[in-house]
């Protein structure tokens, strides 16, 4: 089935919200390596290993509020005005980080730009998921992923460009573009439909269907697609209310609890393979990989960057064909597999020192070109694992799985699992690859093992499913490789007798 051009239109310019977080990610990765930035900083030519996880770290408990409070805003104020609000805290962080004097006016910045990063990744994903079909939901919610690679890629190669400038001017340019496209987003915002589910929860029905005839039929509000999708949402409207508190303590229900474990933990899932990790300090780990020259590691990382978009394509065109079971089982052997030969090559080759000059362990791989290289290349296979798999569906899954009157309370609880995941992650990583070097690709190489096997075990596929029709997805069995032998009529009459005690 065709669709209309302008869903494709909303949903990529709303993803804008994801190349935000992933310019900041880039960029900060590999300006912590110029020397300029670390003498404005703290006057000296290095950032200990706990000033550099604080200045991660410091955006990602941001990031964690920003989620959380983007939970009720975007009942309260709606989801796209919540976007605009997203932007507008993250220019006023972006502006600090600019102008910054130092390393307490950077890491103030970094924190306001969180809460405006986390309300982003709450909103935009769950924006998208309620104006996308169900035929194509997994490809539009992608976009953003592929909109925080797009921004990783952008940063990376920025700061090439800027790395040859002998002054603040090496770092300022960097920071100061990433209020570029939050102005431009929060700006567009202005003209971008509100979400059709949200309008029908407030009563504004006829708008409602207004924009369901927009994106889907044409502007024809008689047709099928438009219809067929008014007369669910509106069920599952009244069935709510019916039934439903609208409080948080809903979202503990017997109905949500299942749905809820399992959107927090593909978020804490996502950060424990450890991809962010590898991004943020991408330069600093293809230096212990053998690659000195800084204009050389940045190069390196660029590569990345354009790898981690290239490798997020796959998921925009498939992910809906394939499903999300298969895309994150086949996507966590991928990375845990790249990952571990990475360690243990360089345990096997490398010669771990003691670094006076960064005051931290590393490791030389200078003396084994074919050894530097290959740990390069399976970093390669671990990002571009997680860009088709992890990181799409890491997003798609929880904004897709709740019911519409806790929608945006169970997606905001899942993306703050993530950004308190992230945060936990950033702070220890830095700490991990100063003392026990190879042992942490060691460690999350099993962790990519261990979730390959809870996928396979506990997630229901989803594909294909509207999102009004996740009550029968969900209250299948358990065990979710076991969900395909149970008749769906059987299945849907479980999930009407769940919802109707939904308050127990």
């Amino acid at each position: 089935m065709g669709y209309s051009w302008r869903i494709y239109v909303v949903c990529l310019f709303a993803a804008i919200g994801g190349l935000c977080f992933g310019y900041d990610t880039g960029v900060l990765g590999s300006i912590l390596t110029m020397k300029h930035f670390k003498q404005t900083m703290k006057g000296r030519l290095f950032l200990t290993p706990l000033e550099q996880g604080t200045l991660t770290g410091l955006l990602l408990a941001g990031c964690f509020v920003g989620a959380l409070f983007a939970g009720q805003a975007a009942e309260i104020f709606s989801r796209k005005r919540t976007i605009m609000i997203g932007c507008a805290v993250f220019v006023l962080g972006a502006a600090l980080q600019t102008g910054t004097n130092g390393y307490a006016m950077m890491v103030t910045g970094r924190a306001i730009a969180g809460v405006g990063i986390g309300t982003l990744s709450m909103v935009v994903p769950l924006y998208q998921s309620e104006l996308a079909p169900k035929d194509i939901r997994g490809r539009l919610i992608s976009l953003q992923q592929l909109m925080i690679t797009v921004g990783i890629m952008l940063a990376f190669w920025v700061d090439v460009g800027t790395e040859k400038y002998d002054s603040d001017a090496q770092w300022r340019v960097p920071l100061g573009i990433q209020m570029f496209p939050a102005v431009v987003l929060g700006i567009g915002c202005i003209f971008l439909p509100y979400s059709p589910r949200w309008l029908m929860a407030k009563g504004r029905e006829e708008e409602a269907l207004d924009v369901l005839a927009m994106l889907h039929g044409n502007g024809d509000r008689s047709a099928p697609l438009v219809v067929s999708e008014y007369n669910e949402i509106r069920e599952q409207i009244d069935q709510d209310r019916r039934i439903a508190n609208i409080d948080y303590t809903e979202i503990f229900s017997q109905r949500n609890r299942r749905r809820l474990a399992l959107g927090v933990l593909i978020q804490v899932f996502q950060q424990f393979t450890g991809i962010n990790s590898i991004m943020y300090y991408a330069p600093t780990i293809f230096q212990q990989a053998g690659i000195q020259n800084t204009s050389a590691t940045l190069i390196a990382s660029g590569v990345n960057g354009v790898l981690n978009m290239l490798a997020t394509i796959p998921a925009i065109l498939y992910l809906d064909k394939l499903g999300r079971r298969m895309t994150l089982m086949t996507g966590a052997w991928l990375m845990g597999t790249a990952i571990l030969l990475c360690g243990i090559v360089m345990a096997a080759c490398g010669e771990v020192y003691f670094d006076e000059s960064q005051q931290k362990k590393s490791i030389d791989m200078s003396g084994n070109t074919a050894a530097s290289y290959f740990c390069i290349v399976m970093i390669y296979f671990f990002v571009a694992g997680f860009a088709y798999s992890w990181g799409p569906v890491g997003w798609v899954y929880p904004a897709e799985i709740f019911p519409l009157n806790v929608r945006a309370k169970g997606t905001s609880l899942a993306t703050a699992a993530n950004w308190l995941m992230n945060f936990v992650i950033s702070e220890i990583c830095p700490i991990m690859l100063a003392n026990i070097t190879w042992g942490t690709y060691i460690f999350f190489g099993c962790c990519c093992m261990v979730m390959s096997l809870l996928v396979f075990l506990f997630y229901p596929e989803t594909k294909g499913k509207s999102l009004e029709e996740m009550d029968a997805v969900f209250n299948g069995p358990v065990l979710a490789f076991r969900a395909n032998k149970i008749p769906a009529h059987i299945a849907e009459e479980k999930a009407v007798a769940t919802s109707l005690d939904g308050k127990d």
